[in-house]
């Protein structure tokens, strides 16, 4: 008798947690006719208990009085919103391969009711953007996390396209000895960051490049005061050599622009009523100045010379 009980309490709350929610509540018949489906027999009053149960047990079951009270789950883990927050960064990163994302989506779908789950599938449609198909990479990044959490090294392989189209192995197969520091996710790509044994310094590595990664015993080697938001900010589009100060001229209606680029902390000096100074320390490389370029003039480069310089000469290749 105590695991028939303990059959139809769980058949109840599965039937509660996944049919039900605040547009589709069920009545005390709907659940018998789903406990007779499950070849389980019961009254009217096992019903009245197990909710109460449930209900006891911290269950957000609600009920609707009327002439036949019907109930449904309350509160979930995430709300439908939050679910579809969720679904649609799955959907629209160009990490997540289009097999992973349906298999994450189902997955999300299942901490919803069945009707909620089918409004999860909605696809998002992305500029231009493409998903990669290589499933391992997942794998790496677990490696990578774990490597970070322990403080170990890793080694690895690292591939790079020919004209071809053809992927290779960076020097002929070499493997990089590497101390991870931290994953940065940088215009949609996942990089890691770390002190690189090859290079005697601190560089990064595109993840879904790595290839044939192994966590070693070695500890990792540590940088004192290394600081992954500052790195993202001068390490301007991931060329980490040469970082200069660089005061920019920009429009007032720029603020938000620049604020989105090098952060709340930016320093800025109003210059007059439509111009203000913005004083940034990026390495001057092409996304930098692509950057600046993207503005049509309403951002410029005051100084110093040689970085202003080094614009122009980009301008000039460009015509």
């Amino acid at each position: 008798m105590k695991n028939e009980a303990q059959a139809r309490i769980l058949t109840l709350l599965q039937y509660l947690y996944y049919e039900t929610d605040e547009k589709h509540p069920v009545s005390v018949q709907d659940i018998l006719k789903n406990w007779r489906n499950k070849g389980i027999m019961a009254s009217r009053k096992s019903v009245y208990n197990d909710i109460a149960l449930l209900i006891e047990l911290g269950v957000d079951i609600v009920c609707i009085k009327s002439t036949q009270n019907r109930y449904f789950i309350g509160s979930r883990l995430f709300e439908l919103p939050e679910l579809k927050l969720l679904v649609d960064a799955v959907e629209s990163s160009h990490f997540v391969t289009p097999q992973k994302s349906r298999m994450l989506i189902q997955k999300l779908g299942h901490l919803a009711s069945s009707a909620q789950a089918t409004r999860l599938n909605r696809p998002i449609y992305m500029d231009g953007m493409f998903k990669p198909e290589n499933e391992a990479i997942y794998y790496i990044v677990d490696t990578l996390q774990t490597a970070i959490q322990e403080s170990k090294q890793i080694s690895f392989q690292y591939y790079e396209y020919l004209p071809t189209r053809e992927k290779v192995l960076k020097h002929e197969g070499y493997r990089y000895q590497f101390s991870p520091y931290s994953l940065i996710w940088n215009r949609d790509f996942y990089y890691v960051v770390g002190w690189s044994e090859k290079h005697n310094k601190i560089a990064q590595f595109r993840v879904d490049r790595i290839t044939g990664i192994e966590l070693l015993a070695l500890p990792g080697r540590q940088t004192p005061g290394f600081d992954p938001t500052s790195y993202v900010q001068k390490v301007f589009g991931m060329y980490p050599d040469n970082l200069q100060t660089v005061t920019l001229l920009c429009r007032n209606h720029l603020m938000r622009s620049v604020i989105d680029r090098f952060g709340e902390t930016v320093q800025t000096k109003v210059v007059d009523d439509d111009h203000f100074l913005a004083t940034v320390e990026v390495a001057p490389s092409p996304p930098f100045f692509a950057w600046v370029f993207t503005f049509a003039g309403e951002i410029r480069i005051v100084s110093p010379k040689n970085v202003l310089e080094e614009m122009r000469e980009m301008a000039r290749w460009l015509q």
